[in-house]
């Protein structure tokens, strides 16, 4: 609360008249960021983590209102990802440097959205939404990103159900699928390296296997940096996906690191859907970034 009073005194003596509108649990912060911006807000700043800033981009999408990011959150994977200051105080005098840019988001539509959820950086169906799906609050609340780590490392032995995901012209039978806006996972690895807001497509990993030890292999994979090269994972590039359970063990969903339902479901790229703030240097990084090989991308070997 300190932190958020320190940000507040720096936005208005910045010249900025803030209004503060706090929620008032889960699944309330898209009904305030859309009476916001009917009420003609021209800047709303969502202050929380991913999650938060996925409720908040759900009540904006398709308006002209920019949204600027506090990260306040257990992995903050936004405010990683465009550079911005992982303390909310420093985030806030970093936005007077940034510049509106249009993005594209991501649709998921299943039974839980029969209408779709909108997400900013990513969706993710098996593994991953499994522990999400089963994390507990408390543990998250108290040990932060460690609670995924530990949830993680509970799953090993088991086998997991598998799905099937078609993307365009790719097919395949898999375990856990993520499909990703943004390089960074979690606030500490990067598994679609060459993933980019200013894209219009989603960077699509796919992992095939059922045993959870075979994770191990594509986690150090990851953490050297070759995930390409590794067989069973594929890494790609799709703007639509169509994701169905092989059997009749449920598939749970995740969006944004969220619970979000389970299998079946499509996911879709959402043109031009929202404007963000991001720092100049980071639409210069994605230049940077797209001047590599496109082998390095949409290389796979599949055994």
């Amino acid at each position: 609360m300190h932190l958020l009073r320190r940000t507040l005194d720096f936005l208005g003596a910045a010249g900025h008249s803030v209004e503060t509108v706090p929620t008032t649990g889960p699944n309330t912060a898209a009904a305030i960021a859309a009476e916001s911006v009917a009420r003609g807000a021209d800047l709303i700043l969502a202050a929380g983590g991913d999650g938060t800033i996925n409720e908040v981009s759900n009540g904006m999408i398709g308006s002209e209102v920019a949204l600027g990011i506090l990260p306040a959150g257990t992995a903050n994977v936004l405010a990683v990802e465009l550079g911005l200051p992982r303390r909310m105080d420093r985030a806030a005098a970093a936005l007077a440097g940034c510049v509106p840019e249009r993005i594209a988001a991501g649709l998921l539509r299943n039974s839980e959205y029969p209408s779709g959820r909108f997400f900013l950086l990513m969706a993710g169906a098996g593994l991953d939404a499994d522990i999400v799906h089963h994390l507990n609050p408390r543990r998250k609340a108290a040990l932060g990103k460690v609670a995924y780590w530990i949830g993680g490392f509970a799953q090993l032995g088991r086998l997991l159900p598998e799905f099937t995901v078609d993307a365009g012209e790719a097919s395949a039978r898999v375990s856990f699928a993520l499909l990703s806006r943004v390089r960074n996972y979690g606030g500490d690895i990067e598994i679609t390296r060459h993933a980019c807001l200013l894209d219009g497509d989603f960077a699509l990993a796919l992992f095939e296997g059922r045993s959870t030890f075979r994770y191990l292999k594509y986690l150090l994979a990851i953490l050297a940096r070759r995930l390409e090269h590794v067989s069973g994972a594929r890494l790609l590039a799709a703007s639509r996906a169509e994701l169905i359970a092989c059997g009749a063990e449920r598939v749970f969903v995740q969006v944004d690191g969220e619970a979000a339902g389970w299998l079946p479901a499509t996911v879709e790229i959402v043109p031009a859907a929202l404007t963000l703030l991001t720092p100049p240097s980071y639409r210069a990084r994605r230049n940077a970034v797209a001047a590599v090989p496109a082998y390095s991308w949409t290389h796979s070997r599949t055994r």
